[in-house]
């Protein structure tokens, strides 16, 4: 991966409410659901997704500041010397800080398995220690395997209102083992929950698992954005003499005043009552006729027609 700065498009001083807002807006334009049939948008998610997981990990941002691991989260290689992995004593004459790329090729093509040479035993510390692997980039051997197993993802579907009080979900993993996922609080659609050690078995550590969000389709509500919309049902004479009626929210129900001959062509608002209470909830009231018809009411609607009508429409 590139450099997670670079990725995110943030210097390095950047505090972790930049991070968040940068990695907001790539996440909204890359995301695999705007960008059905671009691969490209769907590595630059997954690219921004893994830049955003390692920055706001503080520990791993301070091991990558310091230039402890690269960006993808892997040790760096820091040369060898008679004991191991990390100085320069003992280094062959013309490598600087360590063994020379030559060096280690050279070493790698005797096979690793020869007499020690320089110090070295065959590419191995004393003992048993590590060995270099010029391809891979990694050391391995003498010891715990240091190859970890591959990460893994996995699409998690959550309501808005666990989503809004950010209630543990959960998960069922390709094992299918289900583990309780603690959600973050403003949780995105498209944002990842990095779970550690989830992942494929490998020789070494395994790897991790990579929870997708995805907000399941609510029957009560529809989103825009931060903002909801629901629906309520009116009886004829609630609209026409006034009521008090019970509106849906996520933080559950409240009771709304209803004037007599409200406007049902007009939506509600609730400030505040949107998601995680950025947004606010519109409530659209529907009158519904009584089931079956009924002759007073037809009745009453001939007198209105004939002796009070009235206009609704401006076409």
């Amino acid at each position: 991966m590139r450099d997670p700065y670079t990725v995110l498009g943030v210097p390095r001083s950047a505090s972790e409410k930049d991070i968040k807002s940068a990695y907001r807006k790539l996440a909204k334009k890359y995301h695999p659901d705007q960008n059905p049939d671009d691969p490209t948008a769907h590595g630059k998610f997954a690219e921004a997704t893994n830049a955003y997981d390692l920055l706001t990990d503080a520990e791993k941002r301070g091991q990558f500041d310091r230039g402890e691991i690269d960006a993808d989260g892997n040790p760096k290689f820091a040369g060898f010397n008679p004991g191991g992995f990390g100085g320069t004593r003992g280094a062959r004459p013309g490598a600087a800080g360590g063994f020379s790329a030559e060096d280690i090729l050279k070493e790698f093509m005797s096979g690793f398995g020869g007499q020690p040479r320089g110090g070295m035993g065959g590419g191995r510390g004393p003992a048993g220690g590590p060995q270099w692997d010029p391809f891979a980039g990694t050391a391995t051997g003498g010891g715990p395997r240091s190859l970890k197993g591959e990460d893994i993802v996995v699409n998690a579907t959550v309501s808005l209102e666990d989503a809004h009080q950010a209630k543990p979900i959960d998960v069922r993993m390709p094992s299918g083992k289900v583990l309780s996922v603690k959600i973050p609080a403003k949780v995105e659609e498209g944002q990842q929950i990095r779970l550690k050690g989830q992942g494929s078995p490998g020789l070494g550590e395994p790897g991790d698992a990579l929870v997708t969000v995805r907000f399941e389709k609510s029957k009560q509500f529809r989103r825009d954005g931060a903002d909801l919309r629901t629906d309520v049902s009116l009886t004829l004479y609630e609209a026409v003499l006034g009521a008090k009626v019970r509106v849906p929210t996520l933080d559950g129900s409240v009771e709304l005043n209803l004037p007599p001959g409200v406007d049902t062509g007009k939506a509600l608002r609730l400030k505040g009552k949107g998601l995680y209470g950025d947004g606010d909830l519109y409530v659209n009231l529907r009158v519904v006729l009584p089931p079956g018809g009924d002759p007073d009411l037809e009745a009453l609607a001939r007198f209105m027609r004939d002796q009070k009508p009235y206009k609704v429409r401006d076409f």
